[in-house]
């Protein structure tokens, strides 16, 4: 009796000692760690925060997300290359900082969007314009597209020394711009010298005077306190709609079951939208704090607004051509927008 114990105990034991490792290996979740050089604070982090909380809790600690704020792994403009050699497995860099790779990613350069409102922008990069860009840029990076973009804000000119009334007042100054020839081709159309700097040192650089003038968004500036590094006037003429593309590494991608790439993806579509209303709410109480710490805004009219879109309109094969834009993608955005 005890023998026969003994041996279904020795048994059981040895069985188990086979398993477990199986067991436990199946029990970790899988880790997703997402890069981003903006602070805790910018709406671009705290929609990836509250998705991966989201994401935790819907697939019941199966897949645990982290975000690296601040450029803490990664600046954006090197985030890409990080992607497709696997050494980050999610990040969510900004159109323009892609353009190297996919020229297309310029296509809301296009004059058509100048001073225009948030939905005209979304018509383009919800629909045929967007999938066609986004499609490139899957491929170049050898990544997953999560869904729909995120929501930066308008793009405006700020300056330190030099009071901008006017779009001619950008004439002969030094600006910073995010990267991409689209916006090196307006900084270029506004008669400024372009400077690209990545977005981390634009503090330290605004300070020493590397350049007068930047293109950013009012939340993006108060979320970095450029105040304090001596920005004092803001030209806010909605030169575009900034938006992130949210990218997770195939091989990650691969690693997960079916039900739960389909689980991130309708959790994403699902808080899209809030995530959008959230940016732009921020972008609002951006603007106010930065009023409220001594920077001057300028609100073009509609009829300033309109007489520069008809110039640029006028160089638009000169920002195609420098853009290296797609007649495809050219034709999609024009069909999108009407």
């Amino acid at each position: 009796m005890s023998r026969r114990f003994s041996r279904r105990v020795f048994f059981g034991a040895a069985t188990a000692t086979l398993v477990s490792p199986a067991v436990l290996r199946a029990a970790e979740p899988m880790k997703i760690r997402c890069s981003l050089d903006t602070a805790p604070s910018h709406p671009r982090n705290q929609a990836i925060v509250d998705y991966f909380e989201k994401l935790n809790k819907a697939s019941n600690g199966a897949i645990v997300g982290e975000v690296f704020h601040s450029g803490q792994l990664f600046a954006d403009l090197n985030v890409s290359k990080a992607l497709l050699q696997g050494q980050v497995e999610m990040a969510a860099p900004g159109a323009w900082v892609l353009t190297g790779l996919v020229p297309d990613c310029d296509m809301v350069q296009l004059p058509y969007f100048y001073g225009q409102s948030a939905e005209v922008t979304h018509k383009a990069t919800d629909g045929k314009p967007g999938a066609h860009v986004g499609q490139q840029v899957t491929a170049k990076l050898k990544t997953h597209m999560l869904g729909p973009w995120i929501d930066l804000g308008y793009q405006n000119w700020y300056s330190t020394k030099t009071p901008l009334s006017h779009f001619s007042d950008l004439k002969g100054l030094k600006i910073r711009s995010p990267g991409g020839a689209g916006i090196s081709w307006r900084i270029k159309f506004a008669g400024g010298i372009a400077n690209t700097t990545a977005w981390p040192n634009v503090p330290l650089a605004l300070s020493q005077g590397t350049f007068d003038a930047f293109v950013s968004t009012d939340e993006s500036c108060n979320s970095a306190k450029l105040w304090e590094a001596g920005v004092k006037y803001s030209y806010a003429d909605h030169q575009f709609m900034g938006q992130y593309m949210p990218q997770i590494g195939n091989a990650t991608w691969a690693k997960l079951a079916p039900a739960q790439q389909k689980l991130m993806t309708d959790l994403w579509a699902e808080h899209i939208e809030g995530y959008r209303k959230n940016a732009a709410a921020s972008q609002l109480n951006g603007r106010k704090v930065m009023e409220q710490n001594g920077v001057k805004f300028t609100d073009p009219s509609a009829d300033e607004l309109a007489t520069t879109r008809k110039a640029m309109m006028g160089d638009i094969d000169a920002l195609i051509k420098d853009a290296k834009l797609s007649p495809e993608v050219v034709k999609l955005v024009k069909e999108a927008i009407g």
